[in-house]
């Protein structure tokens, strides 16, 4: 008997982000949450932490899915962890686990899950203050609808 599924959610963003964008990523956590989605994240530091404590906070599901096996580097707020091992890999095991994606800031580790998940074709992609690619004349890409917050980045990633 096959049973529903809540969507599942990947939120990415540096492990070093601003303030703002720690303060995004917990709203975004929170809002998913409580739409009944599972977060994904790579749980650990900045973005990644951030909305784990806003999903758990309001309750939710939140799958941390670590590049390594090292427990201590996992963040707050994880409801289970998947340790891959497989360093920046891992970025390709996350997306492809997603229904969706939002992307937060940006650093290099982001712009590759944005790339993984854009490259599917399939899944919503989302960015809220994150990359912009453009062509090499400068022309941009749509690699990712452009959230104006995070209620915004939430609705498009669900609909």
């Amino acid at each position: 008997m096959a049973r529903d599924i809540p969507p599942q959610v990947a939120v990415c963003g540096p492990g070093d982000c601003t303030t703002t964008e720690g303060e995004w990523a917990a709203e975004v956590g929170r809002l998913l949450a409580t739409a009944g989605a599972t977060v994904l994240c790579g749980g650990g530091t900045g973005v990644m932490a951030a909305v784990a404590e806003g999903a758990t906070r309001a309750g939710g599901l939140v799958i941390g899915v670590r590049p390594d096996t090292d427990r201590s580097a996992v963040c707050r707020g994880l409801s289970a962890v998947l340790y891959t091992n497989m360093g920046e890999a891992r970025n390709a095991i996350l997306v492809q686990s997603a229904d969706a994606v939002i992307v937060i800031g940006g650093s290099w580790g982001t712009l590759s899950e944005l790339a993984f998940a854009h490259h599917r074709g399939t899944i919503p992609v989302i960015s809220l203050g994150g990359w912009q690619v453009h062509d090499a004349a400068g022309n941009p890409i749509p690699a990712a609808k452009l959230a104006t917050d995070p209620a915004d980045a939430v609705h498009r990633a669900l609909t």
